[in-house]
C-alpha cells in the first residue's frame, strides 16, 4: 500500500499556512477600512462639509394674548380649549350696559357742545350787527354834541352882546336874564351831548371787545372744528370703542389654549383670558453648536423632520436670523464660570428658522414639539 502520511504537510508547513492567511485577512481588513475612511472622507468633503445638523430644536410661536381692554363682568365665552378658531370669531362677551350708558352720555354731550358753539356763531353774528348799530348812534351822538355846541355858542354870544349892551340901558334886565338863563340851557345841553357822545363812544369799544374775545373762540373754524365739539366727538368715539370692546374677538387665526375664564366671572384690564397659538405661523429655534456656525448665514435654506410625522415628511424653512446670546448667557441666573474647577462646555445658539406656511397647512405643527434641522451651506450664497 501507498505511504498516505507522505501527503500531509509537516506541522512548520501548516503554521506558515495560517500565519500568511491572517495576514492576507489583516490585510484585507486593513483595506476595507482605507476603503471606509476614503469614502467618509470624500463624503465629507464632497457633502458632508456642506452641512450642519442638530436634533435640538422645537417648534415655536407668537401665540396672542387674549385680554379686555376695560372691567366688566363676562356674559358669555364662545369657544373652549383646543378649539380652532378664525380671525374675527368671537371669544368672550362683557357685560355692555355701562358702555352703553356711556356712549349715550357722551351723545348727548355732544349734541349739548354742538348748541352752544353754534350759539357762539351766531351771537358773533348777532355782536358785528350790534357794533354797526352802536357806531350809527356814535354818528348820531356826534352830530348832537356838535349840534349842542353851536348852540352853546350862539347863546354865549347872545349873552355877551346883552351884558355889552346893559351899561347904556339898551337891553333890560329882564332880557339879560333871559340870555343868561339861555345859556345855561345851552351849556347843559351841549355837557349832556358830549356825555352821550362819550357814552356812545364807550358801547362801540365795548361791542367791539365783545365781538373780538367771540372770534377768538370761532376764528378759522366751523362748528364741526371747533375745538370743544372735537373733544366732544372724541369722547363718543372713545365710548363707542369701549363698547365694541365689551366683544372680544380672535386677533389671529389658531387653536385656542389656557383658557382660564368662565362665565360670571369679573375681569379687569390686562388679565389674560386665553391664548391662540397661529398654527399656520410657527417657526423653529434651531440649538446648534458654536463650532457648527461659521458657514450658516440669513437665507440658507433648511430641511426639517419633526417626530410627529418622522422622516416621511419634510419641511422646508430658511434662516431667518440668530439669537443675541446663547441659552445659558440669556437664562434668568447665567452660569458663573469663575471657580477654580471650571470645564468647558461648548455651547449652543439658537437660530431661527421661518417654516414654509402651505406646508404647515398639510402638516399642522404644534408649539414645543421637537425637529430635526439640517442646513444647506451652499444656499443663500
Amino acid at each position: 500500500m501507498p505511504d498516505d502520511s507522505a501527503k500531509l504537510p509537516t506541522v512548520p508547513d501548516a503554521d506558515a499556512e495560517r500565519i500568511a492567511k491572517r495576514k492576507r485577512l489583516l490585510s484585507l481588513f486593513a483595506l476595507l477600512l482605507a476603503l471606509v475612511a476614503l469614502g467618509f472622507g470624500l463624503w465629507d468633503w464632497l457633502i458632508g462639509s456642506h452641512y450642519v445638523s442638530t436634533d435640538n430644536a422645537y417648534v415655536g410661536g407668537d401665540a396672542a394674548q387674549i385680554t379686555p381692554q376695560l372691567a366688566a363682568a363676562v356674559v358669555a365665552v364662545r369657544v373652549a380649549e383646543t378649539q380652532a378658531v378664525q380671525q374675527g370669531d368671537i371669544l368672550v362677551v362683557l357685560d355692555d350696559v355701562d358702555a352703553r350708558i356711556a356712549v349715550a352720555r357722551a351723545e348727548a354731550d355732544l349734541a349739548g357742545t354742538t348748541r352752544r358753539v353754534e350759539q357762539i356763531f351766531a351771537t358773533g353774528r348777532a355782536l358785528e350787527a350790534d357794533i354797526g348799530n352802536r357806531q350809527a348812534a356814535l354818528r348820531h351822538a356826534e352830530a348832537g354834541r356838535a349840534q349842542a355846541a353851536a348852540v352853546l355858542e350862539k347863546a354865549q354870544i347872545d349873552l355877551r352882546r346883552r351884558q355889552e349892551l346893559q351899561e347904556s340901558g339898551a337891553v333890560s334886565g329882564e332880557e339879560l336874564t333871559t340870555a343868561s338863563n339861555a345859556f345855561s340851557l345851552a351849556k347843559a345841553a351841549a355837557d349832556a351831548a358830549a356825555a352821550d357822545f362819550e357814552q356812545a363812544k364807550a358801547a362801540v369799544v365795548a361791542a367791539t371787545a365783545q365781538r373780538d374775545a367771540t372770534l377768538a373762540l370761532i376764528a378759522g373754524l366751523d362748528v364741526a372744528h371747533n375745538p370743544d365739539v372735537a373733544a366732544a366727538r372724541a369722547r363718543l368715539d372713545q365710548a363707542k370703542i369701549d363698547l365694541a370692546r365689551t366683544v372680544i374677538t380672535a386677533p389671529l387665526a389658531g387653536i385656542v389654549g389656557q383658557r382660564h375664564v368662565q362665565v360670571g366671572q369679573r375681569v379687569k384690564v390686562g388679565d389674560v383670558l386665553m391664548t391662540v397659538v397661529p398654527v399656520a405661523q410657527l417657526y423653529v429655534d434651531a440649538n446648534f453648536k458654536e463650532n457648527q456656525l461659521a458657514g450658516v448665514r440669513v437665507g440658507q435654506s433648511v430641511t426639517l423632520t419633526s417626530d410627529l410625522y418622522g422622516g416621511r415628511v419634510l419641511f422646508h424653512g430658511k434662516v431667518a436670523g440668530f439669537a443675541g446670546g446663547t441659552g445659558a448667557a440669556t437664562a434668568i441666573i447665567p452660569a458663573q464660570n469663575a471657580t477654580g474647577n471650571w470645564i468647558k462646555v461648548v455651547q449652543r445658539l439658537p437660530v431661527r428658522v421661518t417654516l414654509d406656511d402651505g406646508e404647515l397647512i398639510g402638516h399642522p405643527l404644534r408649539l414645543g414639539l421637537t425637529m430635526d434641522a439640517t442646513i444647506d451651506l451652499r444656499s443663500g450664497r
